[in-house]
């Protein structure tokens, strides 16, 4: 599923802290920490699929509520950011 969200134009976003992001990313996400997520939603285009990854899942989970109440319609948690480099 991550290669055909990808060509669409998918957004990929880890909500991760900016510490937990410096120590290891996946290229091709951006860093938006959950706790500043609420107020960085413009930096998240509504227009694409968006999918969100953490550590483990349960903060990307919270993200996908939030992005869900604030109209984005096509939202996807996959967990642990390690899934990208699979």
């Amino acid at each position: 599923m991550l290669p055909e969200l990808k060509k669409s134009g998918a957004t990929f976003v880890d909500v991760r802290s900016a510490g937990e992001f410096a120590h290891a990313s996946a290229p091709g996400t951006i860093n938006i920490p959950l706790q500043e997520l609420g107020r960085r939603l413009g930096e998240i285009p509504k227009s694409s699929p968006v999918v969100l990854c953490c550590a483990s899942g349960t903060r990307s989970g919270m993200a996908k509520l939030l992005l869900k109440k604030n109209g984005y319609r096509e939202v996807y948690n996959i967990g642990t950011w390690g899934k990208f480099l699979a």
